[in-house]
């Protein structure tokens, strides 16, 4: 069936603290909050998943620097807002404001959305269940089945390391520039990960430095690489994993989705492994989203071309 997306209307006002007041008072209301935020995508599916639906909220972006946090979300809750999406910087002191932290926001450490019940905030992160997601989409494999190497300890790293570890993946690497930090993750996943499937000499979780060689030590015994850094957002970013370090075993999953392919992937695609951007990983954590809110099967189709359309 050919979806049509010409009677959906998408606001791309960018709201703030000062602004807020201009959305109508009688008017259902979702969004996304962080800084910066022109650039989200979310409206676009969101929007058309609601109106499909023919639900009555609109989904709006707004801005919050660090320091009005509070300020905006004082003034959410007293507003008709139903729920929001929180993204950078914002998603760990989201997890500190909530009232309720659910299972999702504590194996993650972050908070992603959130659900107000009359002022009272329960907080969800969709970002794991999401990533899981659209590695199945985008590979037709599961988690549970990988040995997974992350580029990144951060936020976005630490939080799919926990997801991938709560799974028991088949082997963890986590990469990371600082690698104190890679490796004080590391240890706090060893307790989860008890899976006695690998079998030789290979750590089950193991924590090495984000260089080339490093990597190449690793890369006979991992499946799929999974980059939650920055490193490509910029169109002069080279690419952190060599071409000739690539194999063409490897999935490589990037998270950084844009108008063009980054450094990794390319990389990755000359050297012959699939490769997938993070364009589905937000259409499937969102969707997640959805479903929190309104109660009701996300309609993910819609949702999907009305990202990639």
């Amino acid at each position: 069936m050919e979806l049509l997306f010409n009677h959906f209307v998408t606001d791309n006002t960018v709201y703030t603290l000062e602004t807020l007041s201009q959305l109508e008072s009688d008017t259902p209301l979702l969004g996304v909050i962080g800084y910066p935020i022109k650039h989200s995508k979310s409206p676009l599916f969101q929007q058309a998943a609601l109106d499909h639906s023919g639900r009555a909220e609109k989904y709006v972006k707004i801005e919050v620097p660090e320091d009005q946090f509070s300020d905006v979300i004082d003034k959410m809750k007293r507003m008709p807002f139903l729920g929001w999406n929180i993204t950078i910087p914002h998603k760990r002191s989201m997890a500190e404001t909530v009232d309720e932290k659910m299972e999702s926001a504590l194996l993650l450490g972050g908070v992603n959305t959130v659900l107000n019940q009359n002022g009272v905030l329960k907080g969800y992160n969709t970002d794991g269940m999401g990533w899981k997601h659209a590695v199945r989409e985008s590979f037709s494999l599961d988690i549970h089945d990988l040995r997974i190497l992350i580029l990144g300890a951060g936020g976005a790293g630490a939080g799919l390391a926990r997801q991938a570890a709560a799974d028991q993946c088949e082997r963890l690497v986590i990469a990371n520039r600082t690698v104190e930090t890679a490796q004080s993750l590391a240890e706090e996943l060893k307790e989860s990960m008890k899976s006695q499937r690998l079998q030789g000499a290979q750590a089950l979780v193991k924590a090495i430095p984000l260089d080339p060689e490093a990597i190449r030590a690793e890369i006979d015994t991992i499946d799929l690489i999974v980059n939650t850094t920055s490193i490509g957002l910029r169109p002069e970013d080279g690419s952190m994993i060599p071409e000739s370090i690539i194999q063409p075993h490897l999935c490589v999953y990037d998270t950084i989705y844009g108008e063009h392919e980054t450094p990794l992937i390319r990389s990755a695609r000359q050297a012959g492994a699939r490769t997938a951007s993070g364009l589905s990983m937000l259409l499937h954590q969102g969707a997640l989203s959805y479903e929190i809110w309104t109660g009701q099967p996300a309609p993910i189709e819609v949702m999907r071309q009305a990202l990639t359309s």
